[in-house]
């Protein structure tokens, strides 16, 4: 084990300084493919409004994106370990994301809008477990908190352009122009992995078994995973939020002044996402990651507990998205970078491939749970039940050794 170690930091500490080619390259194209389908996502809830659809459908859709995505992230990392190559995989998946998002343009029914969900998610599926572990492999063991936190601000100032673009083109545009004017940034985002991100070469590893290399994942990261997953099972699809803001703004304002407001909430979100996520990971390297992940799943027990007292107050929804937007930013960043720390390079891709798994198999129960507890009882029920979750979700974070 302490060889296994040495020969991981040493691999590491060797690639160079961190922000380099790569991690520009790599921050580069996320940023171009979240603002595409942010920029759809924004619109979404409204658009199946229009068409019919309810909380339950949204929970639906969303529930089993993620689900189709987790199973594709679990199979796309174990291949890129496998083989030796992960930045084709990623390619692909970022020009699959490109086209099914820009497709619900062509959506008459929330059954369409579903179909290209998935397959969109399935694309991000296969592309995130084999960037994340390709960008392990481009930074030095000293600042994954930093490089990951830089990554996802890129990736979430994607999200901020997004949305604030669909919120000057809506009363301009109709849903389905919006949709598929997201082609345009979904292909840059291809374009720029696939000019810029250069793989170190690796031996083809033929040897490497599924199910045994799950069962030689370290039993430190076994342990992480089960407080992603337990948080995970509560952490549903914010997509929700913006259906509920809707709902409560709609009892004041028109449907075109909510339709604005809500798309500003949303954006004002990804700032906040966009700006915590480098602070919070270069705190990480100097503080510890594992505490400041367990603040963030107690940020998000406090947002769910806003909304179930929520009102139809303006201010109040901003500060309950501004919340939702910083502890995404811890979630994302220090579950890539702890993860960097407990895996071997040899088998980055199938841990990122399982911490993805288990993050989708959590965002599809939660999605769905939340989504069915609000059309069957009430939103507050739906709302009580992700920060129960994210709770424990906490504690079994900040008790791990």
């Amino acid at each position: 084990m302490a060889k296994a170690v040495a020969y991981r930091e040493k691999s590491r500490t060797s690639v160079g300084r961190w922000l380099n080619r790569n991690v520009a390259g790599m921050a580069l194209a996320s940023f171009f493919s979240d603002f595409g389908h942010e920029m759809a996502t924004a619109i979404l809830p409204m658009f199946l409004v229009s068409v019919g659809a309810s909380a339950a459908a949204l929970g639906i859709i969303e529930g089993a994106a993620d689900a189709v995505s987790s199973f594709a992230k679990l199979g796309a990392g174990w291949l890129s370990d496998k083989r030796g190559l992960r930045k084709p995989i990623a390619v692909t998946g970022y020009l699959v994301t490109a086209v099914a998002t820009a497709s619900f343009g062509l959506a008459t029914s929330w059954t369409h809008a579903l179909a290209g969900r998935v397959v969109g998610w399935f694309g991000r599926g296969i592309r995130g477990p084999v960037r994340d572990a390709l960008l392990a492999d481009s930074i030095p063991a000293e600042a994954t908190g930093r490089a990951f936190g830089f990554h996802r601000a890129a990736d979430t100032l994607g999200a901020v352009a997004g949305p604030a673009v669909a919120f000057l083109l809506v009363g301009v545009l109709s849903y389905r122009q919006i949709f598929l004017l997201t082609l345009i940034p979904g292909l840059l985002s291809v374009l720029a992995f696939a000019f810029l991100v250069r793989e170190r070469a690796r031996g083809a590893n033929h040897a490497l078994r599924f199910w045994s290399t799950m069962r030689g994942l370290p039993r430190s990261f076994r342990r992480f995973l089960v407080g992603v997953g337990i948080f995970g099972a509560g952490d549903f699809a914010h997509t929700l939020l913006i259906l509920r803001a809707s709902e409560l703004l709609s009892l004041q304002t028109g449907p075109e002044v909510t339709a604005t407001m809500v798309v500003l909430l949303y954006t004002g979100h990804n700032i906040l996402y966009a700006l915590a996520s480098y602070p919070i990971g270069y705190l990480s390297d100097r503080m510890g990651k594992r505490g400041l992940l367990a603040a963030g799943y107690l940020l998000a027990a406090g947002m769910s507990l806003g909304f179930l007292l929520a009102t139809p107050s303006i201010w109040y929804l901003v500060l309950l998205f501004a919340i939702g937007g910083t502890y995404l930013a811890a979630e994302d960043t220090l579950e890539g970078a702890i993860a960097a720390d407990l895996l071997p390079e040899e088998v980055r891709g199938t841990g990122y491939g399982v911490l993805a798994t288990v993050n989708g198999l959590g965002d599809f129960l939660s999605s769905v749970v939340v989504g069915f507890l609000w059309t069957a009882i009430s939103p507050g029920a739906g709302f009580l039940y992700a920060a129960i979750l994210s709770v424990v979700g906490g504690l079994v974070i900040v008790r791990l050794r």
